[in-house]
């Protein structure tokens, strides 16, 4: 629609024809006339559901990312690497103490202490 063009008043007939239950109740809600264009019925539902909104990642998070009993170092490595792309951590200090914090007792993890890696 917005590469073609439209009316304010067409964004908000489309925007409301997606809604469904609990959120076209609320919309069903607002008092007559209260939206006078798209911008304002955009920014009141962004508001009304914004504490639905993904936290946002911080790069220590990626002290969450824990080795589990029977997983094996590979599935274990995948999945850090995987966070690592996500969160974007400047620090490789940083990625490389949560990495070896999180590996299960054995002899890599122990391997690891002894030689403690610089890098990823």
């Amino acid at each position: 629609m917005m590469l073609t063009g439209g009316s304010d008043t067409m964004y908000c007939k489309m925007l409301m024809s997606t809604l469904s239950g609990v959120a076209l109740e609320w919309f069903v809600s607002l008092p007559d006339g209260h939206i006078t264009n798209f911008n304002q019925f955009a920014t009141l539902f962004r508001e009304q559901y914004l504490v639905n909104q993904a936290p946002t990642r911080l790069s220590y998070d990626i002290f969450n990312v824990k080795q589990y009993q029977g997983e094996s170092m590979k599935d274990c490595l995948n999945r850090f690497g995987v966070q690592v792309v996500r969160l974007k951590p400047t620090d490789e200090a940083m990625i490389v103490h949560a990495f070896v914090k999180e590996m299960l007792p054995g002899p890599f993890n122990e391997s690891l202490l002894r030689f403690y890696p610089k890098t990823f």
